[in-house]
């Protein structure tokens, strides 16, 4: 290998790898500097079917979460609900390897698929609902068109409808492909039920099977039902706004947080007081928005593990998925590798 083929990911494995065989892993795990931080992992999807192999970045195989909490358990970390975790970390109580998990979205792939391993670990776990599509319970239009361009990835197909032709050949022009179709349904003002239509359309043109892709339930948002019973088995909710928008008016942004939080409480008959920034958004003046929102806590999707000079409203998460390998979890796990993460967070001034 020589250095124009060493990638920084692969020079952080094999760093990693090599201060694993050293045993610097377990001298992390068993520090003081470890004890007194609380690793938040967030994950987005458990796959129903391929969507690891579609988007590898948000979706993990349901084998692939198992090892996940084999690893966690190996490493004796203390797996603690969202809530506990915030609590102890300000109070300077944490246990020893403490970790929380988190789910981002509410996709009813999480029920189907990482649920049950969760359940079966015996752990807790908070999800950051995004309340408008329990209401609607359809699969989401950006996400869905992709998946299904995706599926049919080599193909040219003549969209008479949308008077365009789709070049779903490469990765470039399938996104081109969505951005067209989505042009389309801004030209023509389509609602949530006409973007539904269109998708089932363009499942029919490209030879998929729009409601049996329904059933299924991939890329569509759990319904009240479905919260409502996994919330009775012990899952928290917590808040991600109604719409996964982060308004730039404090009023809507203040409307955005209180149906979000209405929808919630109503359906698990708990108070949400954390939040989540949607897809890892913030700005300045979204904290003072927050505090006036009574927030305990918002978190990011900046990689880092938080400390008590954390910003409680800035809090790190690790964004695990099909990309990250054993040895690199196995490093957030220890806090070895958020030394050797590119991207800081506000968790550490040290770092």
């Amino acid at each position: 290998m020589t250095m124009k083929t060493i990638t920084w990911r692969s020079l952080r494995k094999l760093s990693l790898t090599a201060f694993r065989t050293l045993g610097g892993f377990q001298l992390m795990l068993n520090s003081a500097w470890r004890r007194e931080r609380l690793l938040i992992l967030c994950y987005h999807g458990v796959s129903i079917d391929d969507e690891h192999e579609w988007n590898p970045a948000l979706y993990m195989p349901q084998h692939e979460l198992q090892q996940r909490l084999e690893i966690l358990r190996a490493s004796r970390a203390s797996i603690v609900p969202l809530h506990e975790g915030i609590a102890r970390l300000y109070a300077g109580t944490l246990p020893e390897r403490s970790v929380v998990i988190t789910f981002d979205d509410g996709y009813c792939d999480f029920r189907e698929r990482a649920h049950p391993v969760l359940r079966a670990f015996g752990v807790p776990v908070t999800v950051y609902l995004t309340t408008l599509r329990c209401e609607r319970n359809l699969p989401i239009f950006r996400l869905i068109c992709p998946y299904l361009f995706w599926k049919s990835r080599g193909r040219v197909l003549d969209y008479q409808e949308i008077g365009a032709v789709l070049d779903l050949r490469t990765a470039e022009g399938r996104v081109r492909a969505f951005d067209q179709l989505n042009a389309f349904a801004v030209r023509e003002r389509l609602d949530i039920y006409g973007r539904n239509r269109l998708a089932a359309q363009t499942a029919a043109r490209l030879g998929f099977d729009y409601e049996a892709l329904t059933a299924q339930r991939i890329l569509t948002i759990m319904a009240p039902d479905d919260v409502r019973a996994l919330s009775a088995a012990g899952v928290r909710f917590e808040l991600h706004t109604h719409t996964h928008t982060t308004p730039t008016a404090a009023d809507i942004f203040e409307r955005e947080i209180s149906k979000n939080r209405a929808m919630i409480e109503q359906m698990t008959h708990n108070s949400s007081v954390h939040f989540c920034y949607p897809s890892g958004v913030y700005r300045p003046e979204l904290l003072t928005w927050l505090r006036d929102q009574d927030m305990v806590s918002a978190t990011t999707c900046d990689p880092g593990l938080a400390c008590r000079r954390s910003n409680p409203l800035l809090l790190p998460r690790f964004v695990d998925s099909t990309r990250v390998s054993g040895v690199e979890f196995e490093g957030w796990v220890a806090g070895a590798a958020s030394f050797l993460s590119r991207t800081r967070s506000h968790a550490d001034s040290t770092h």
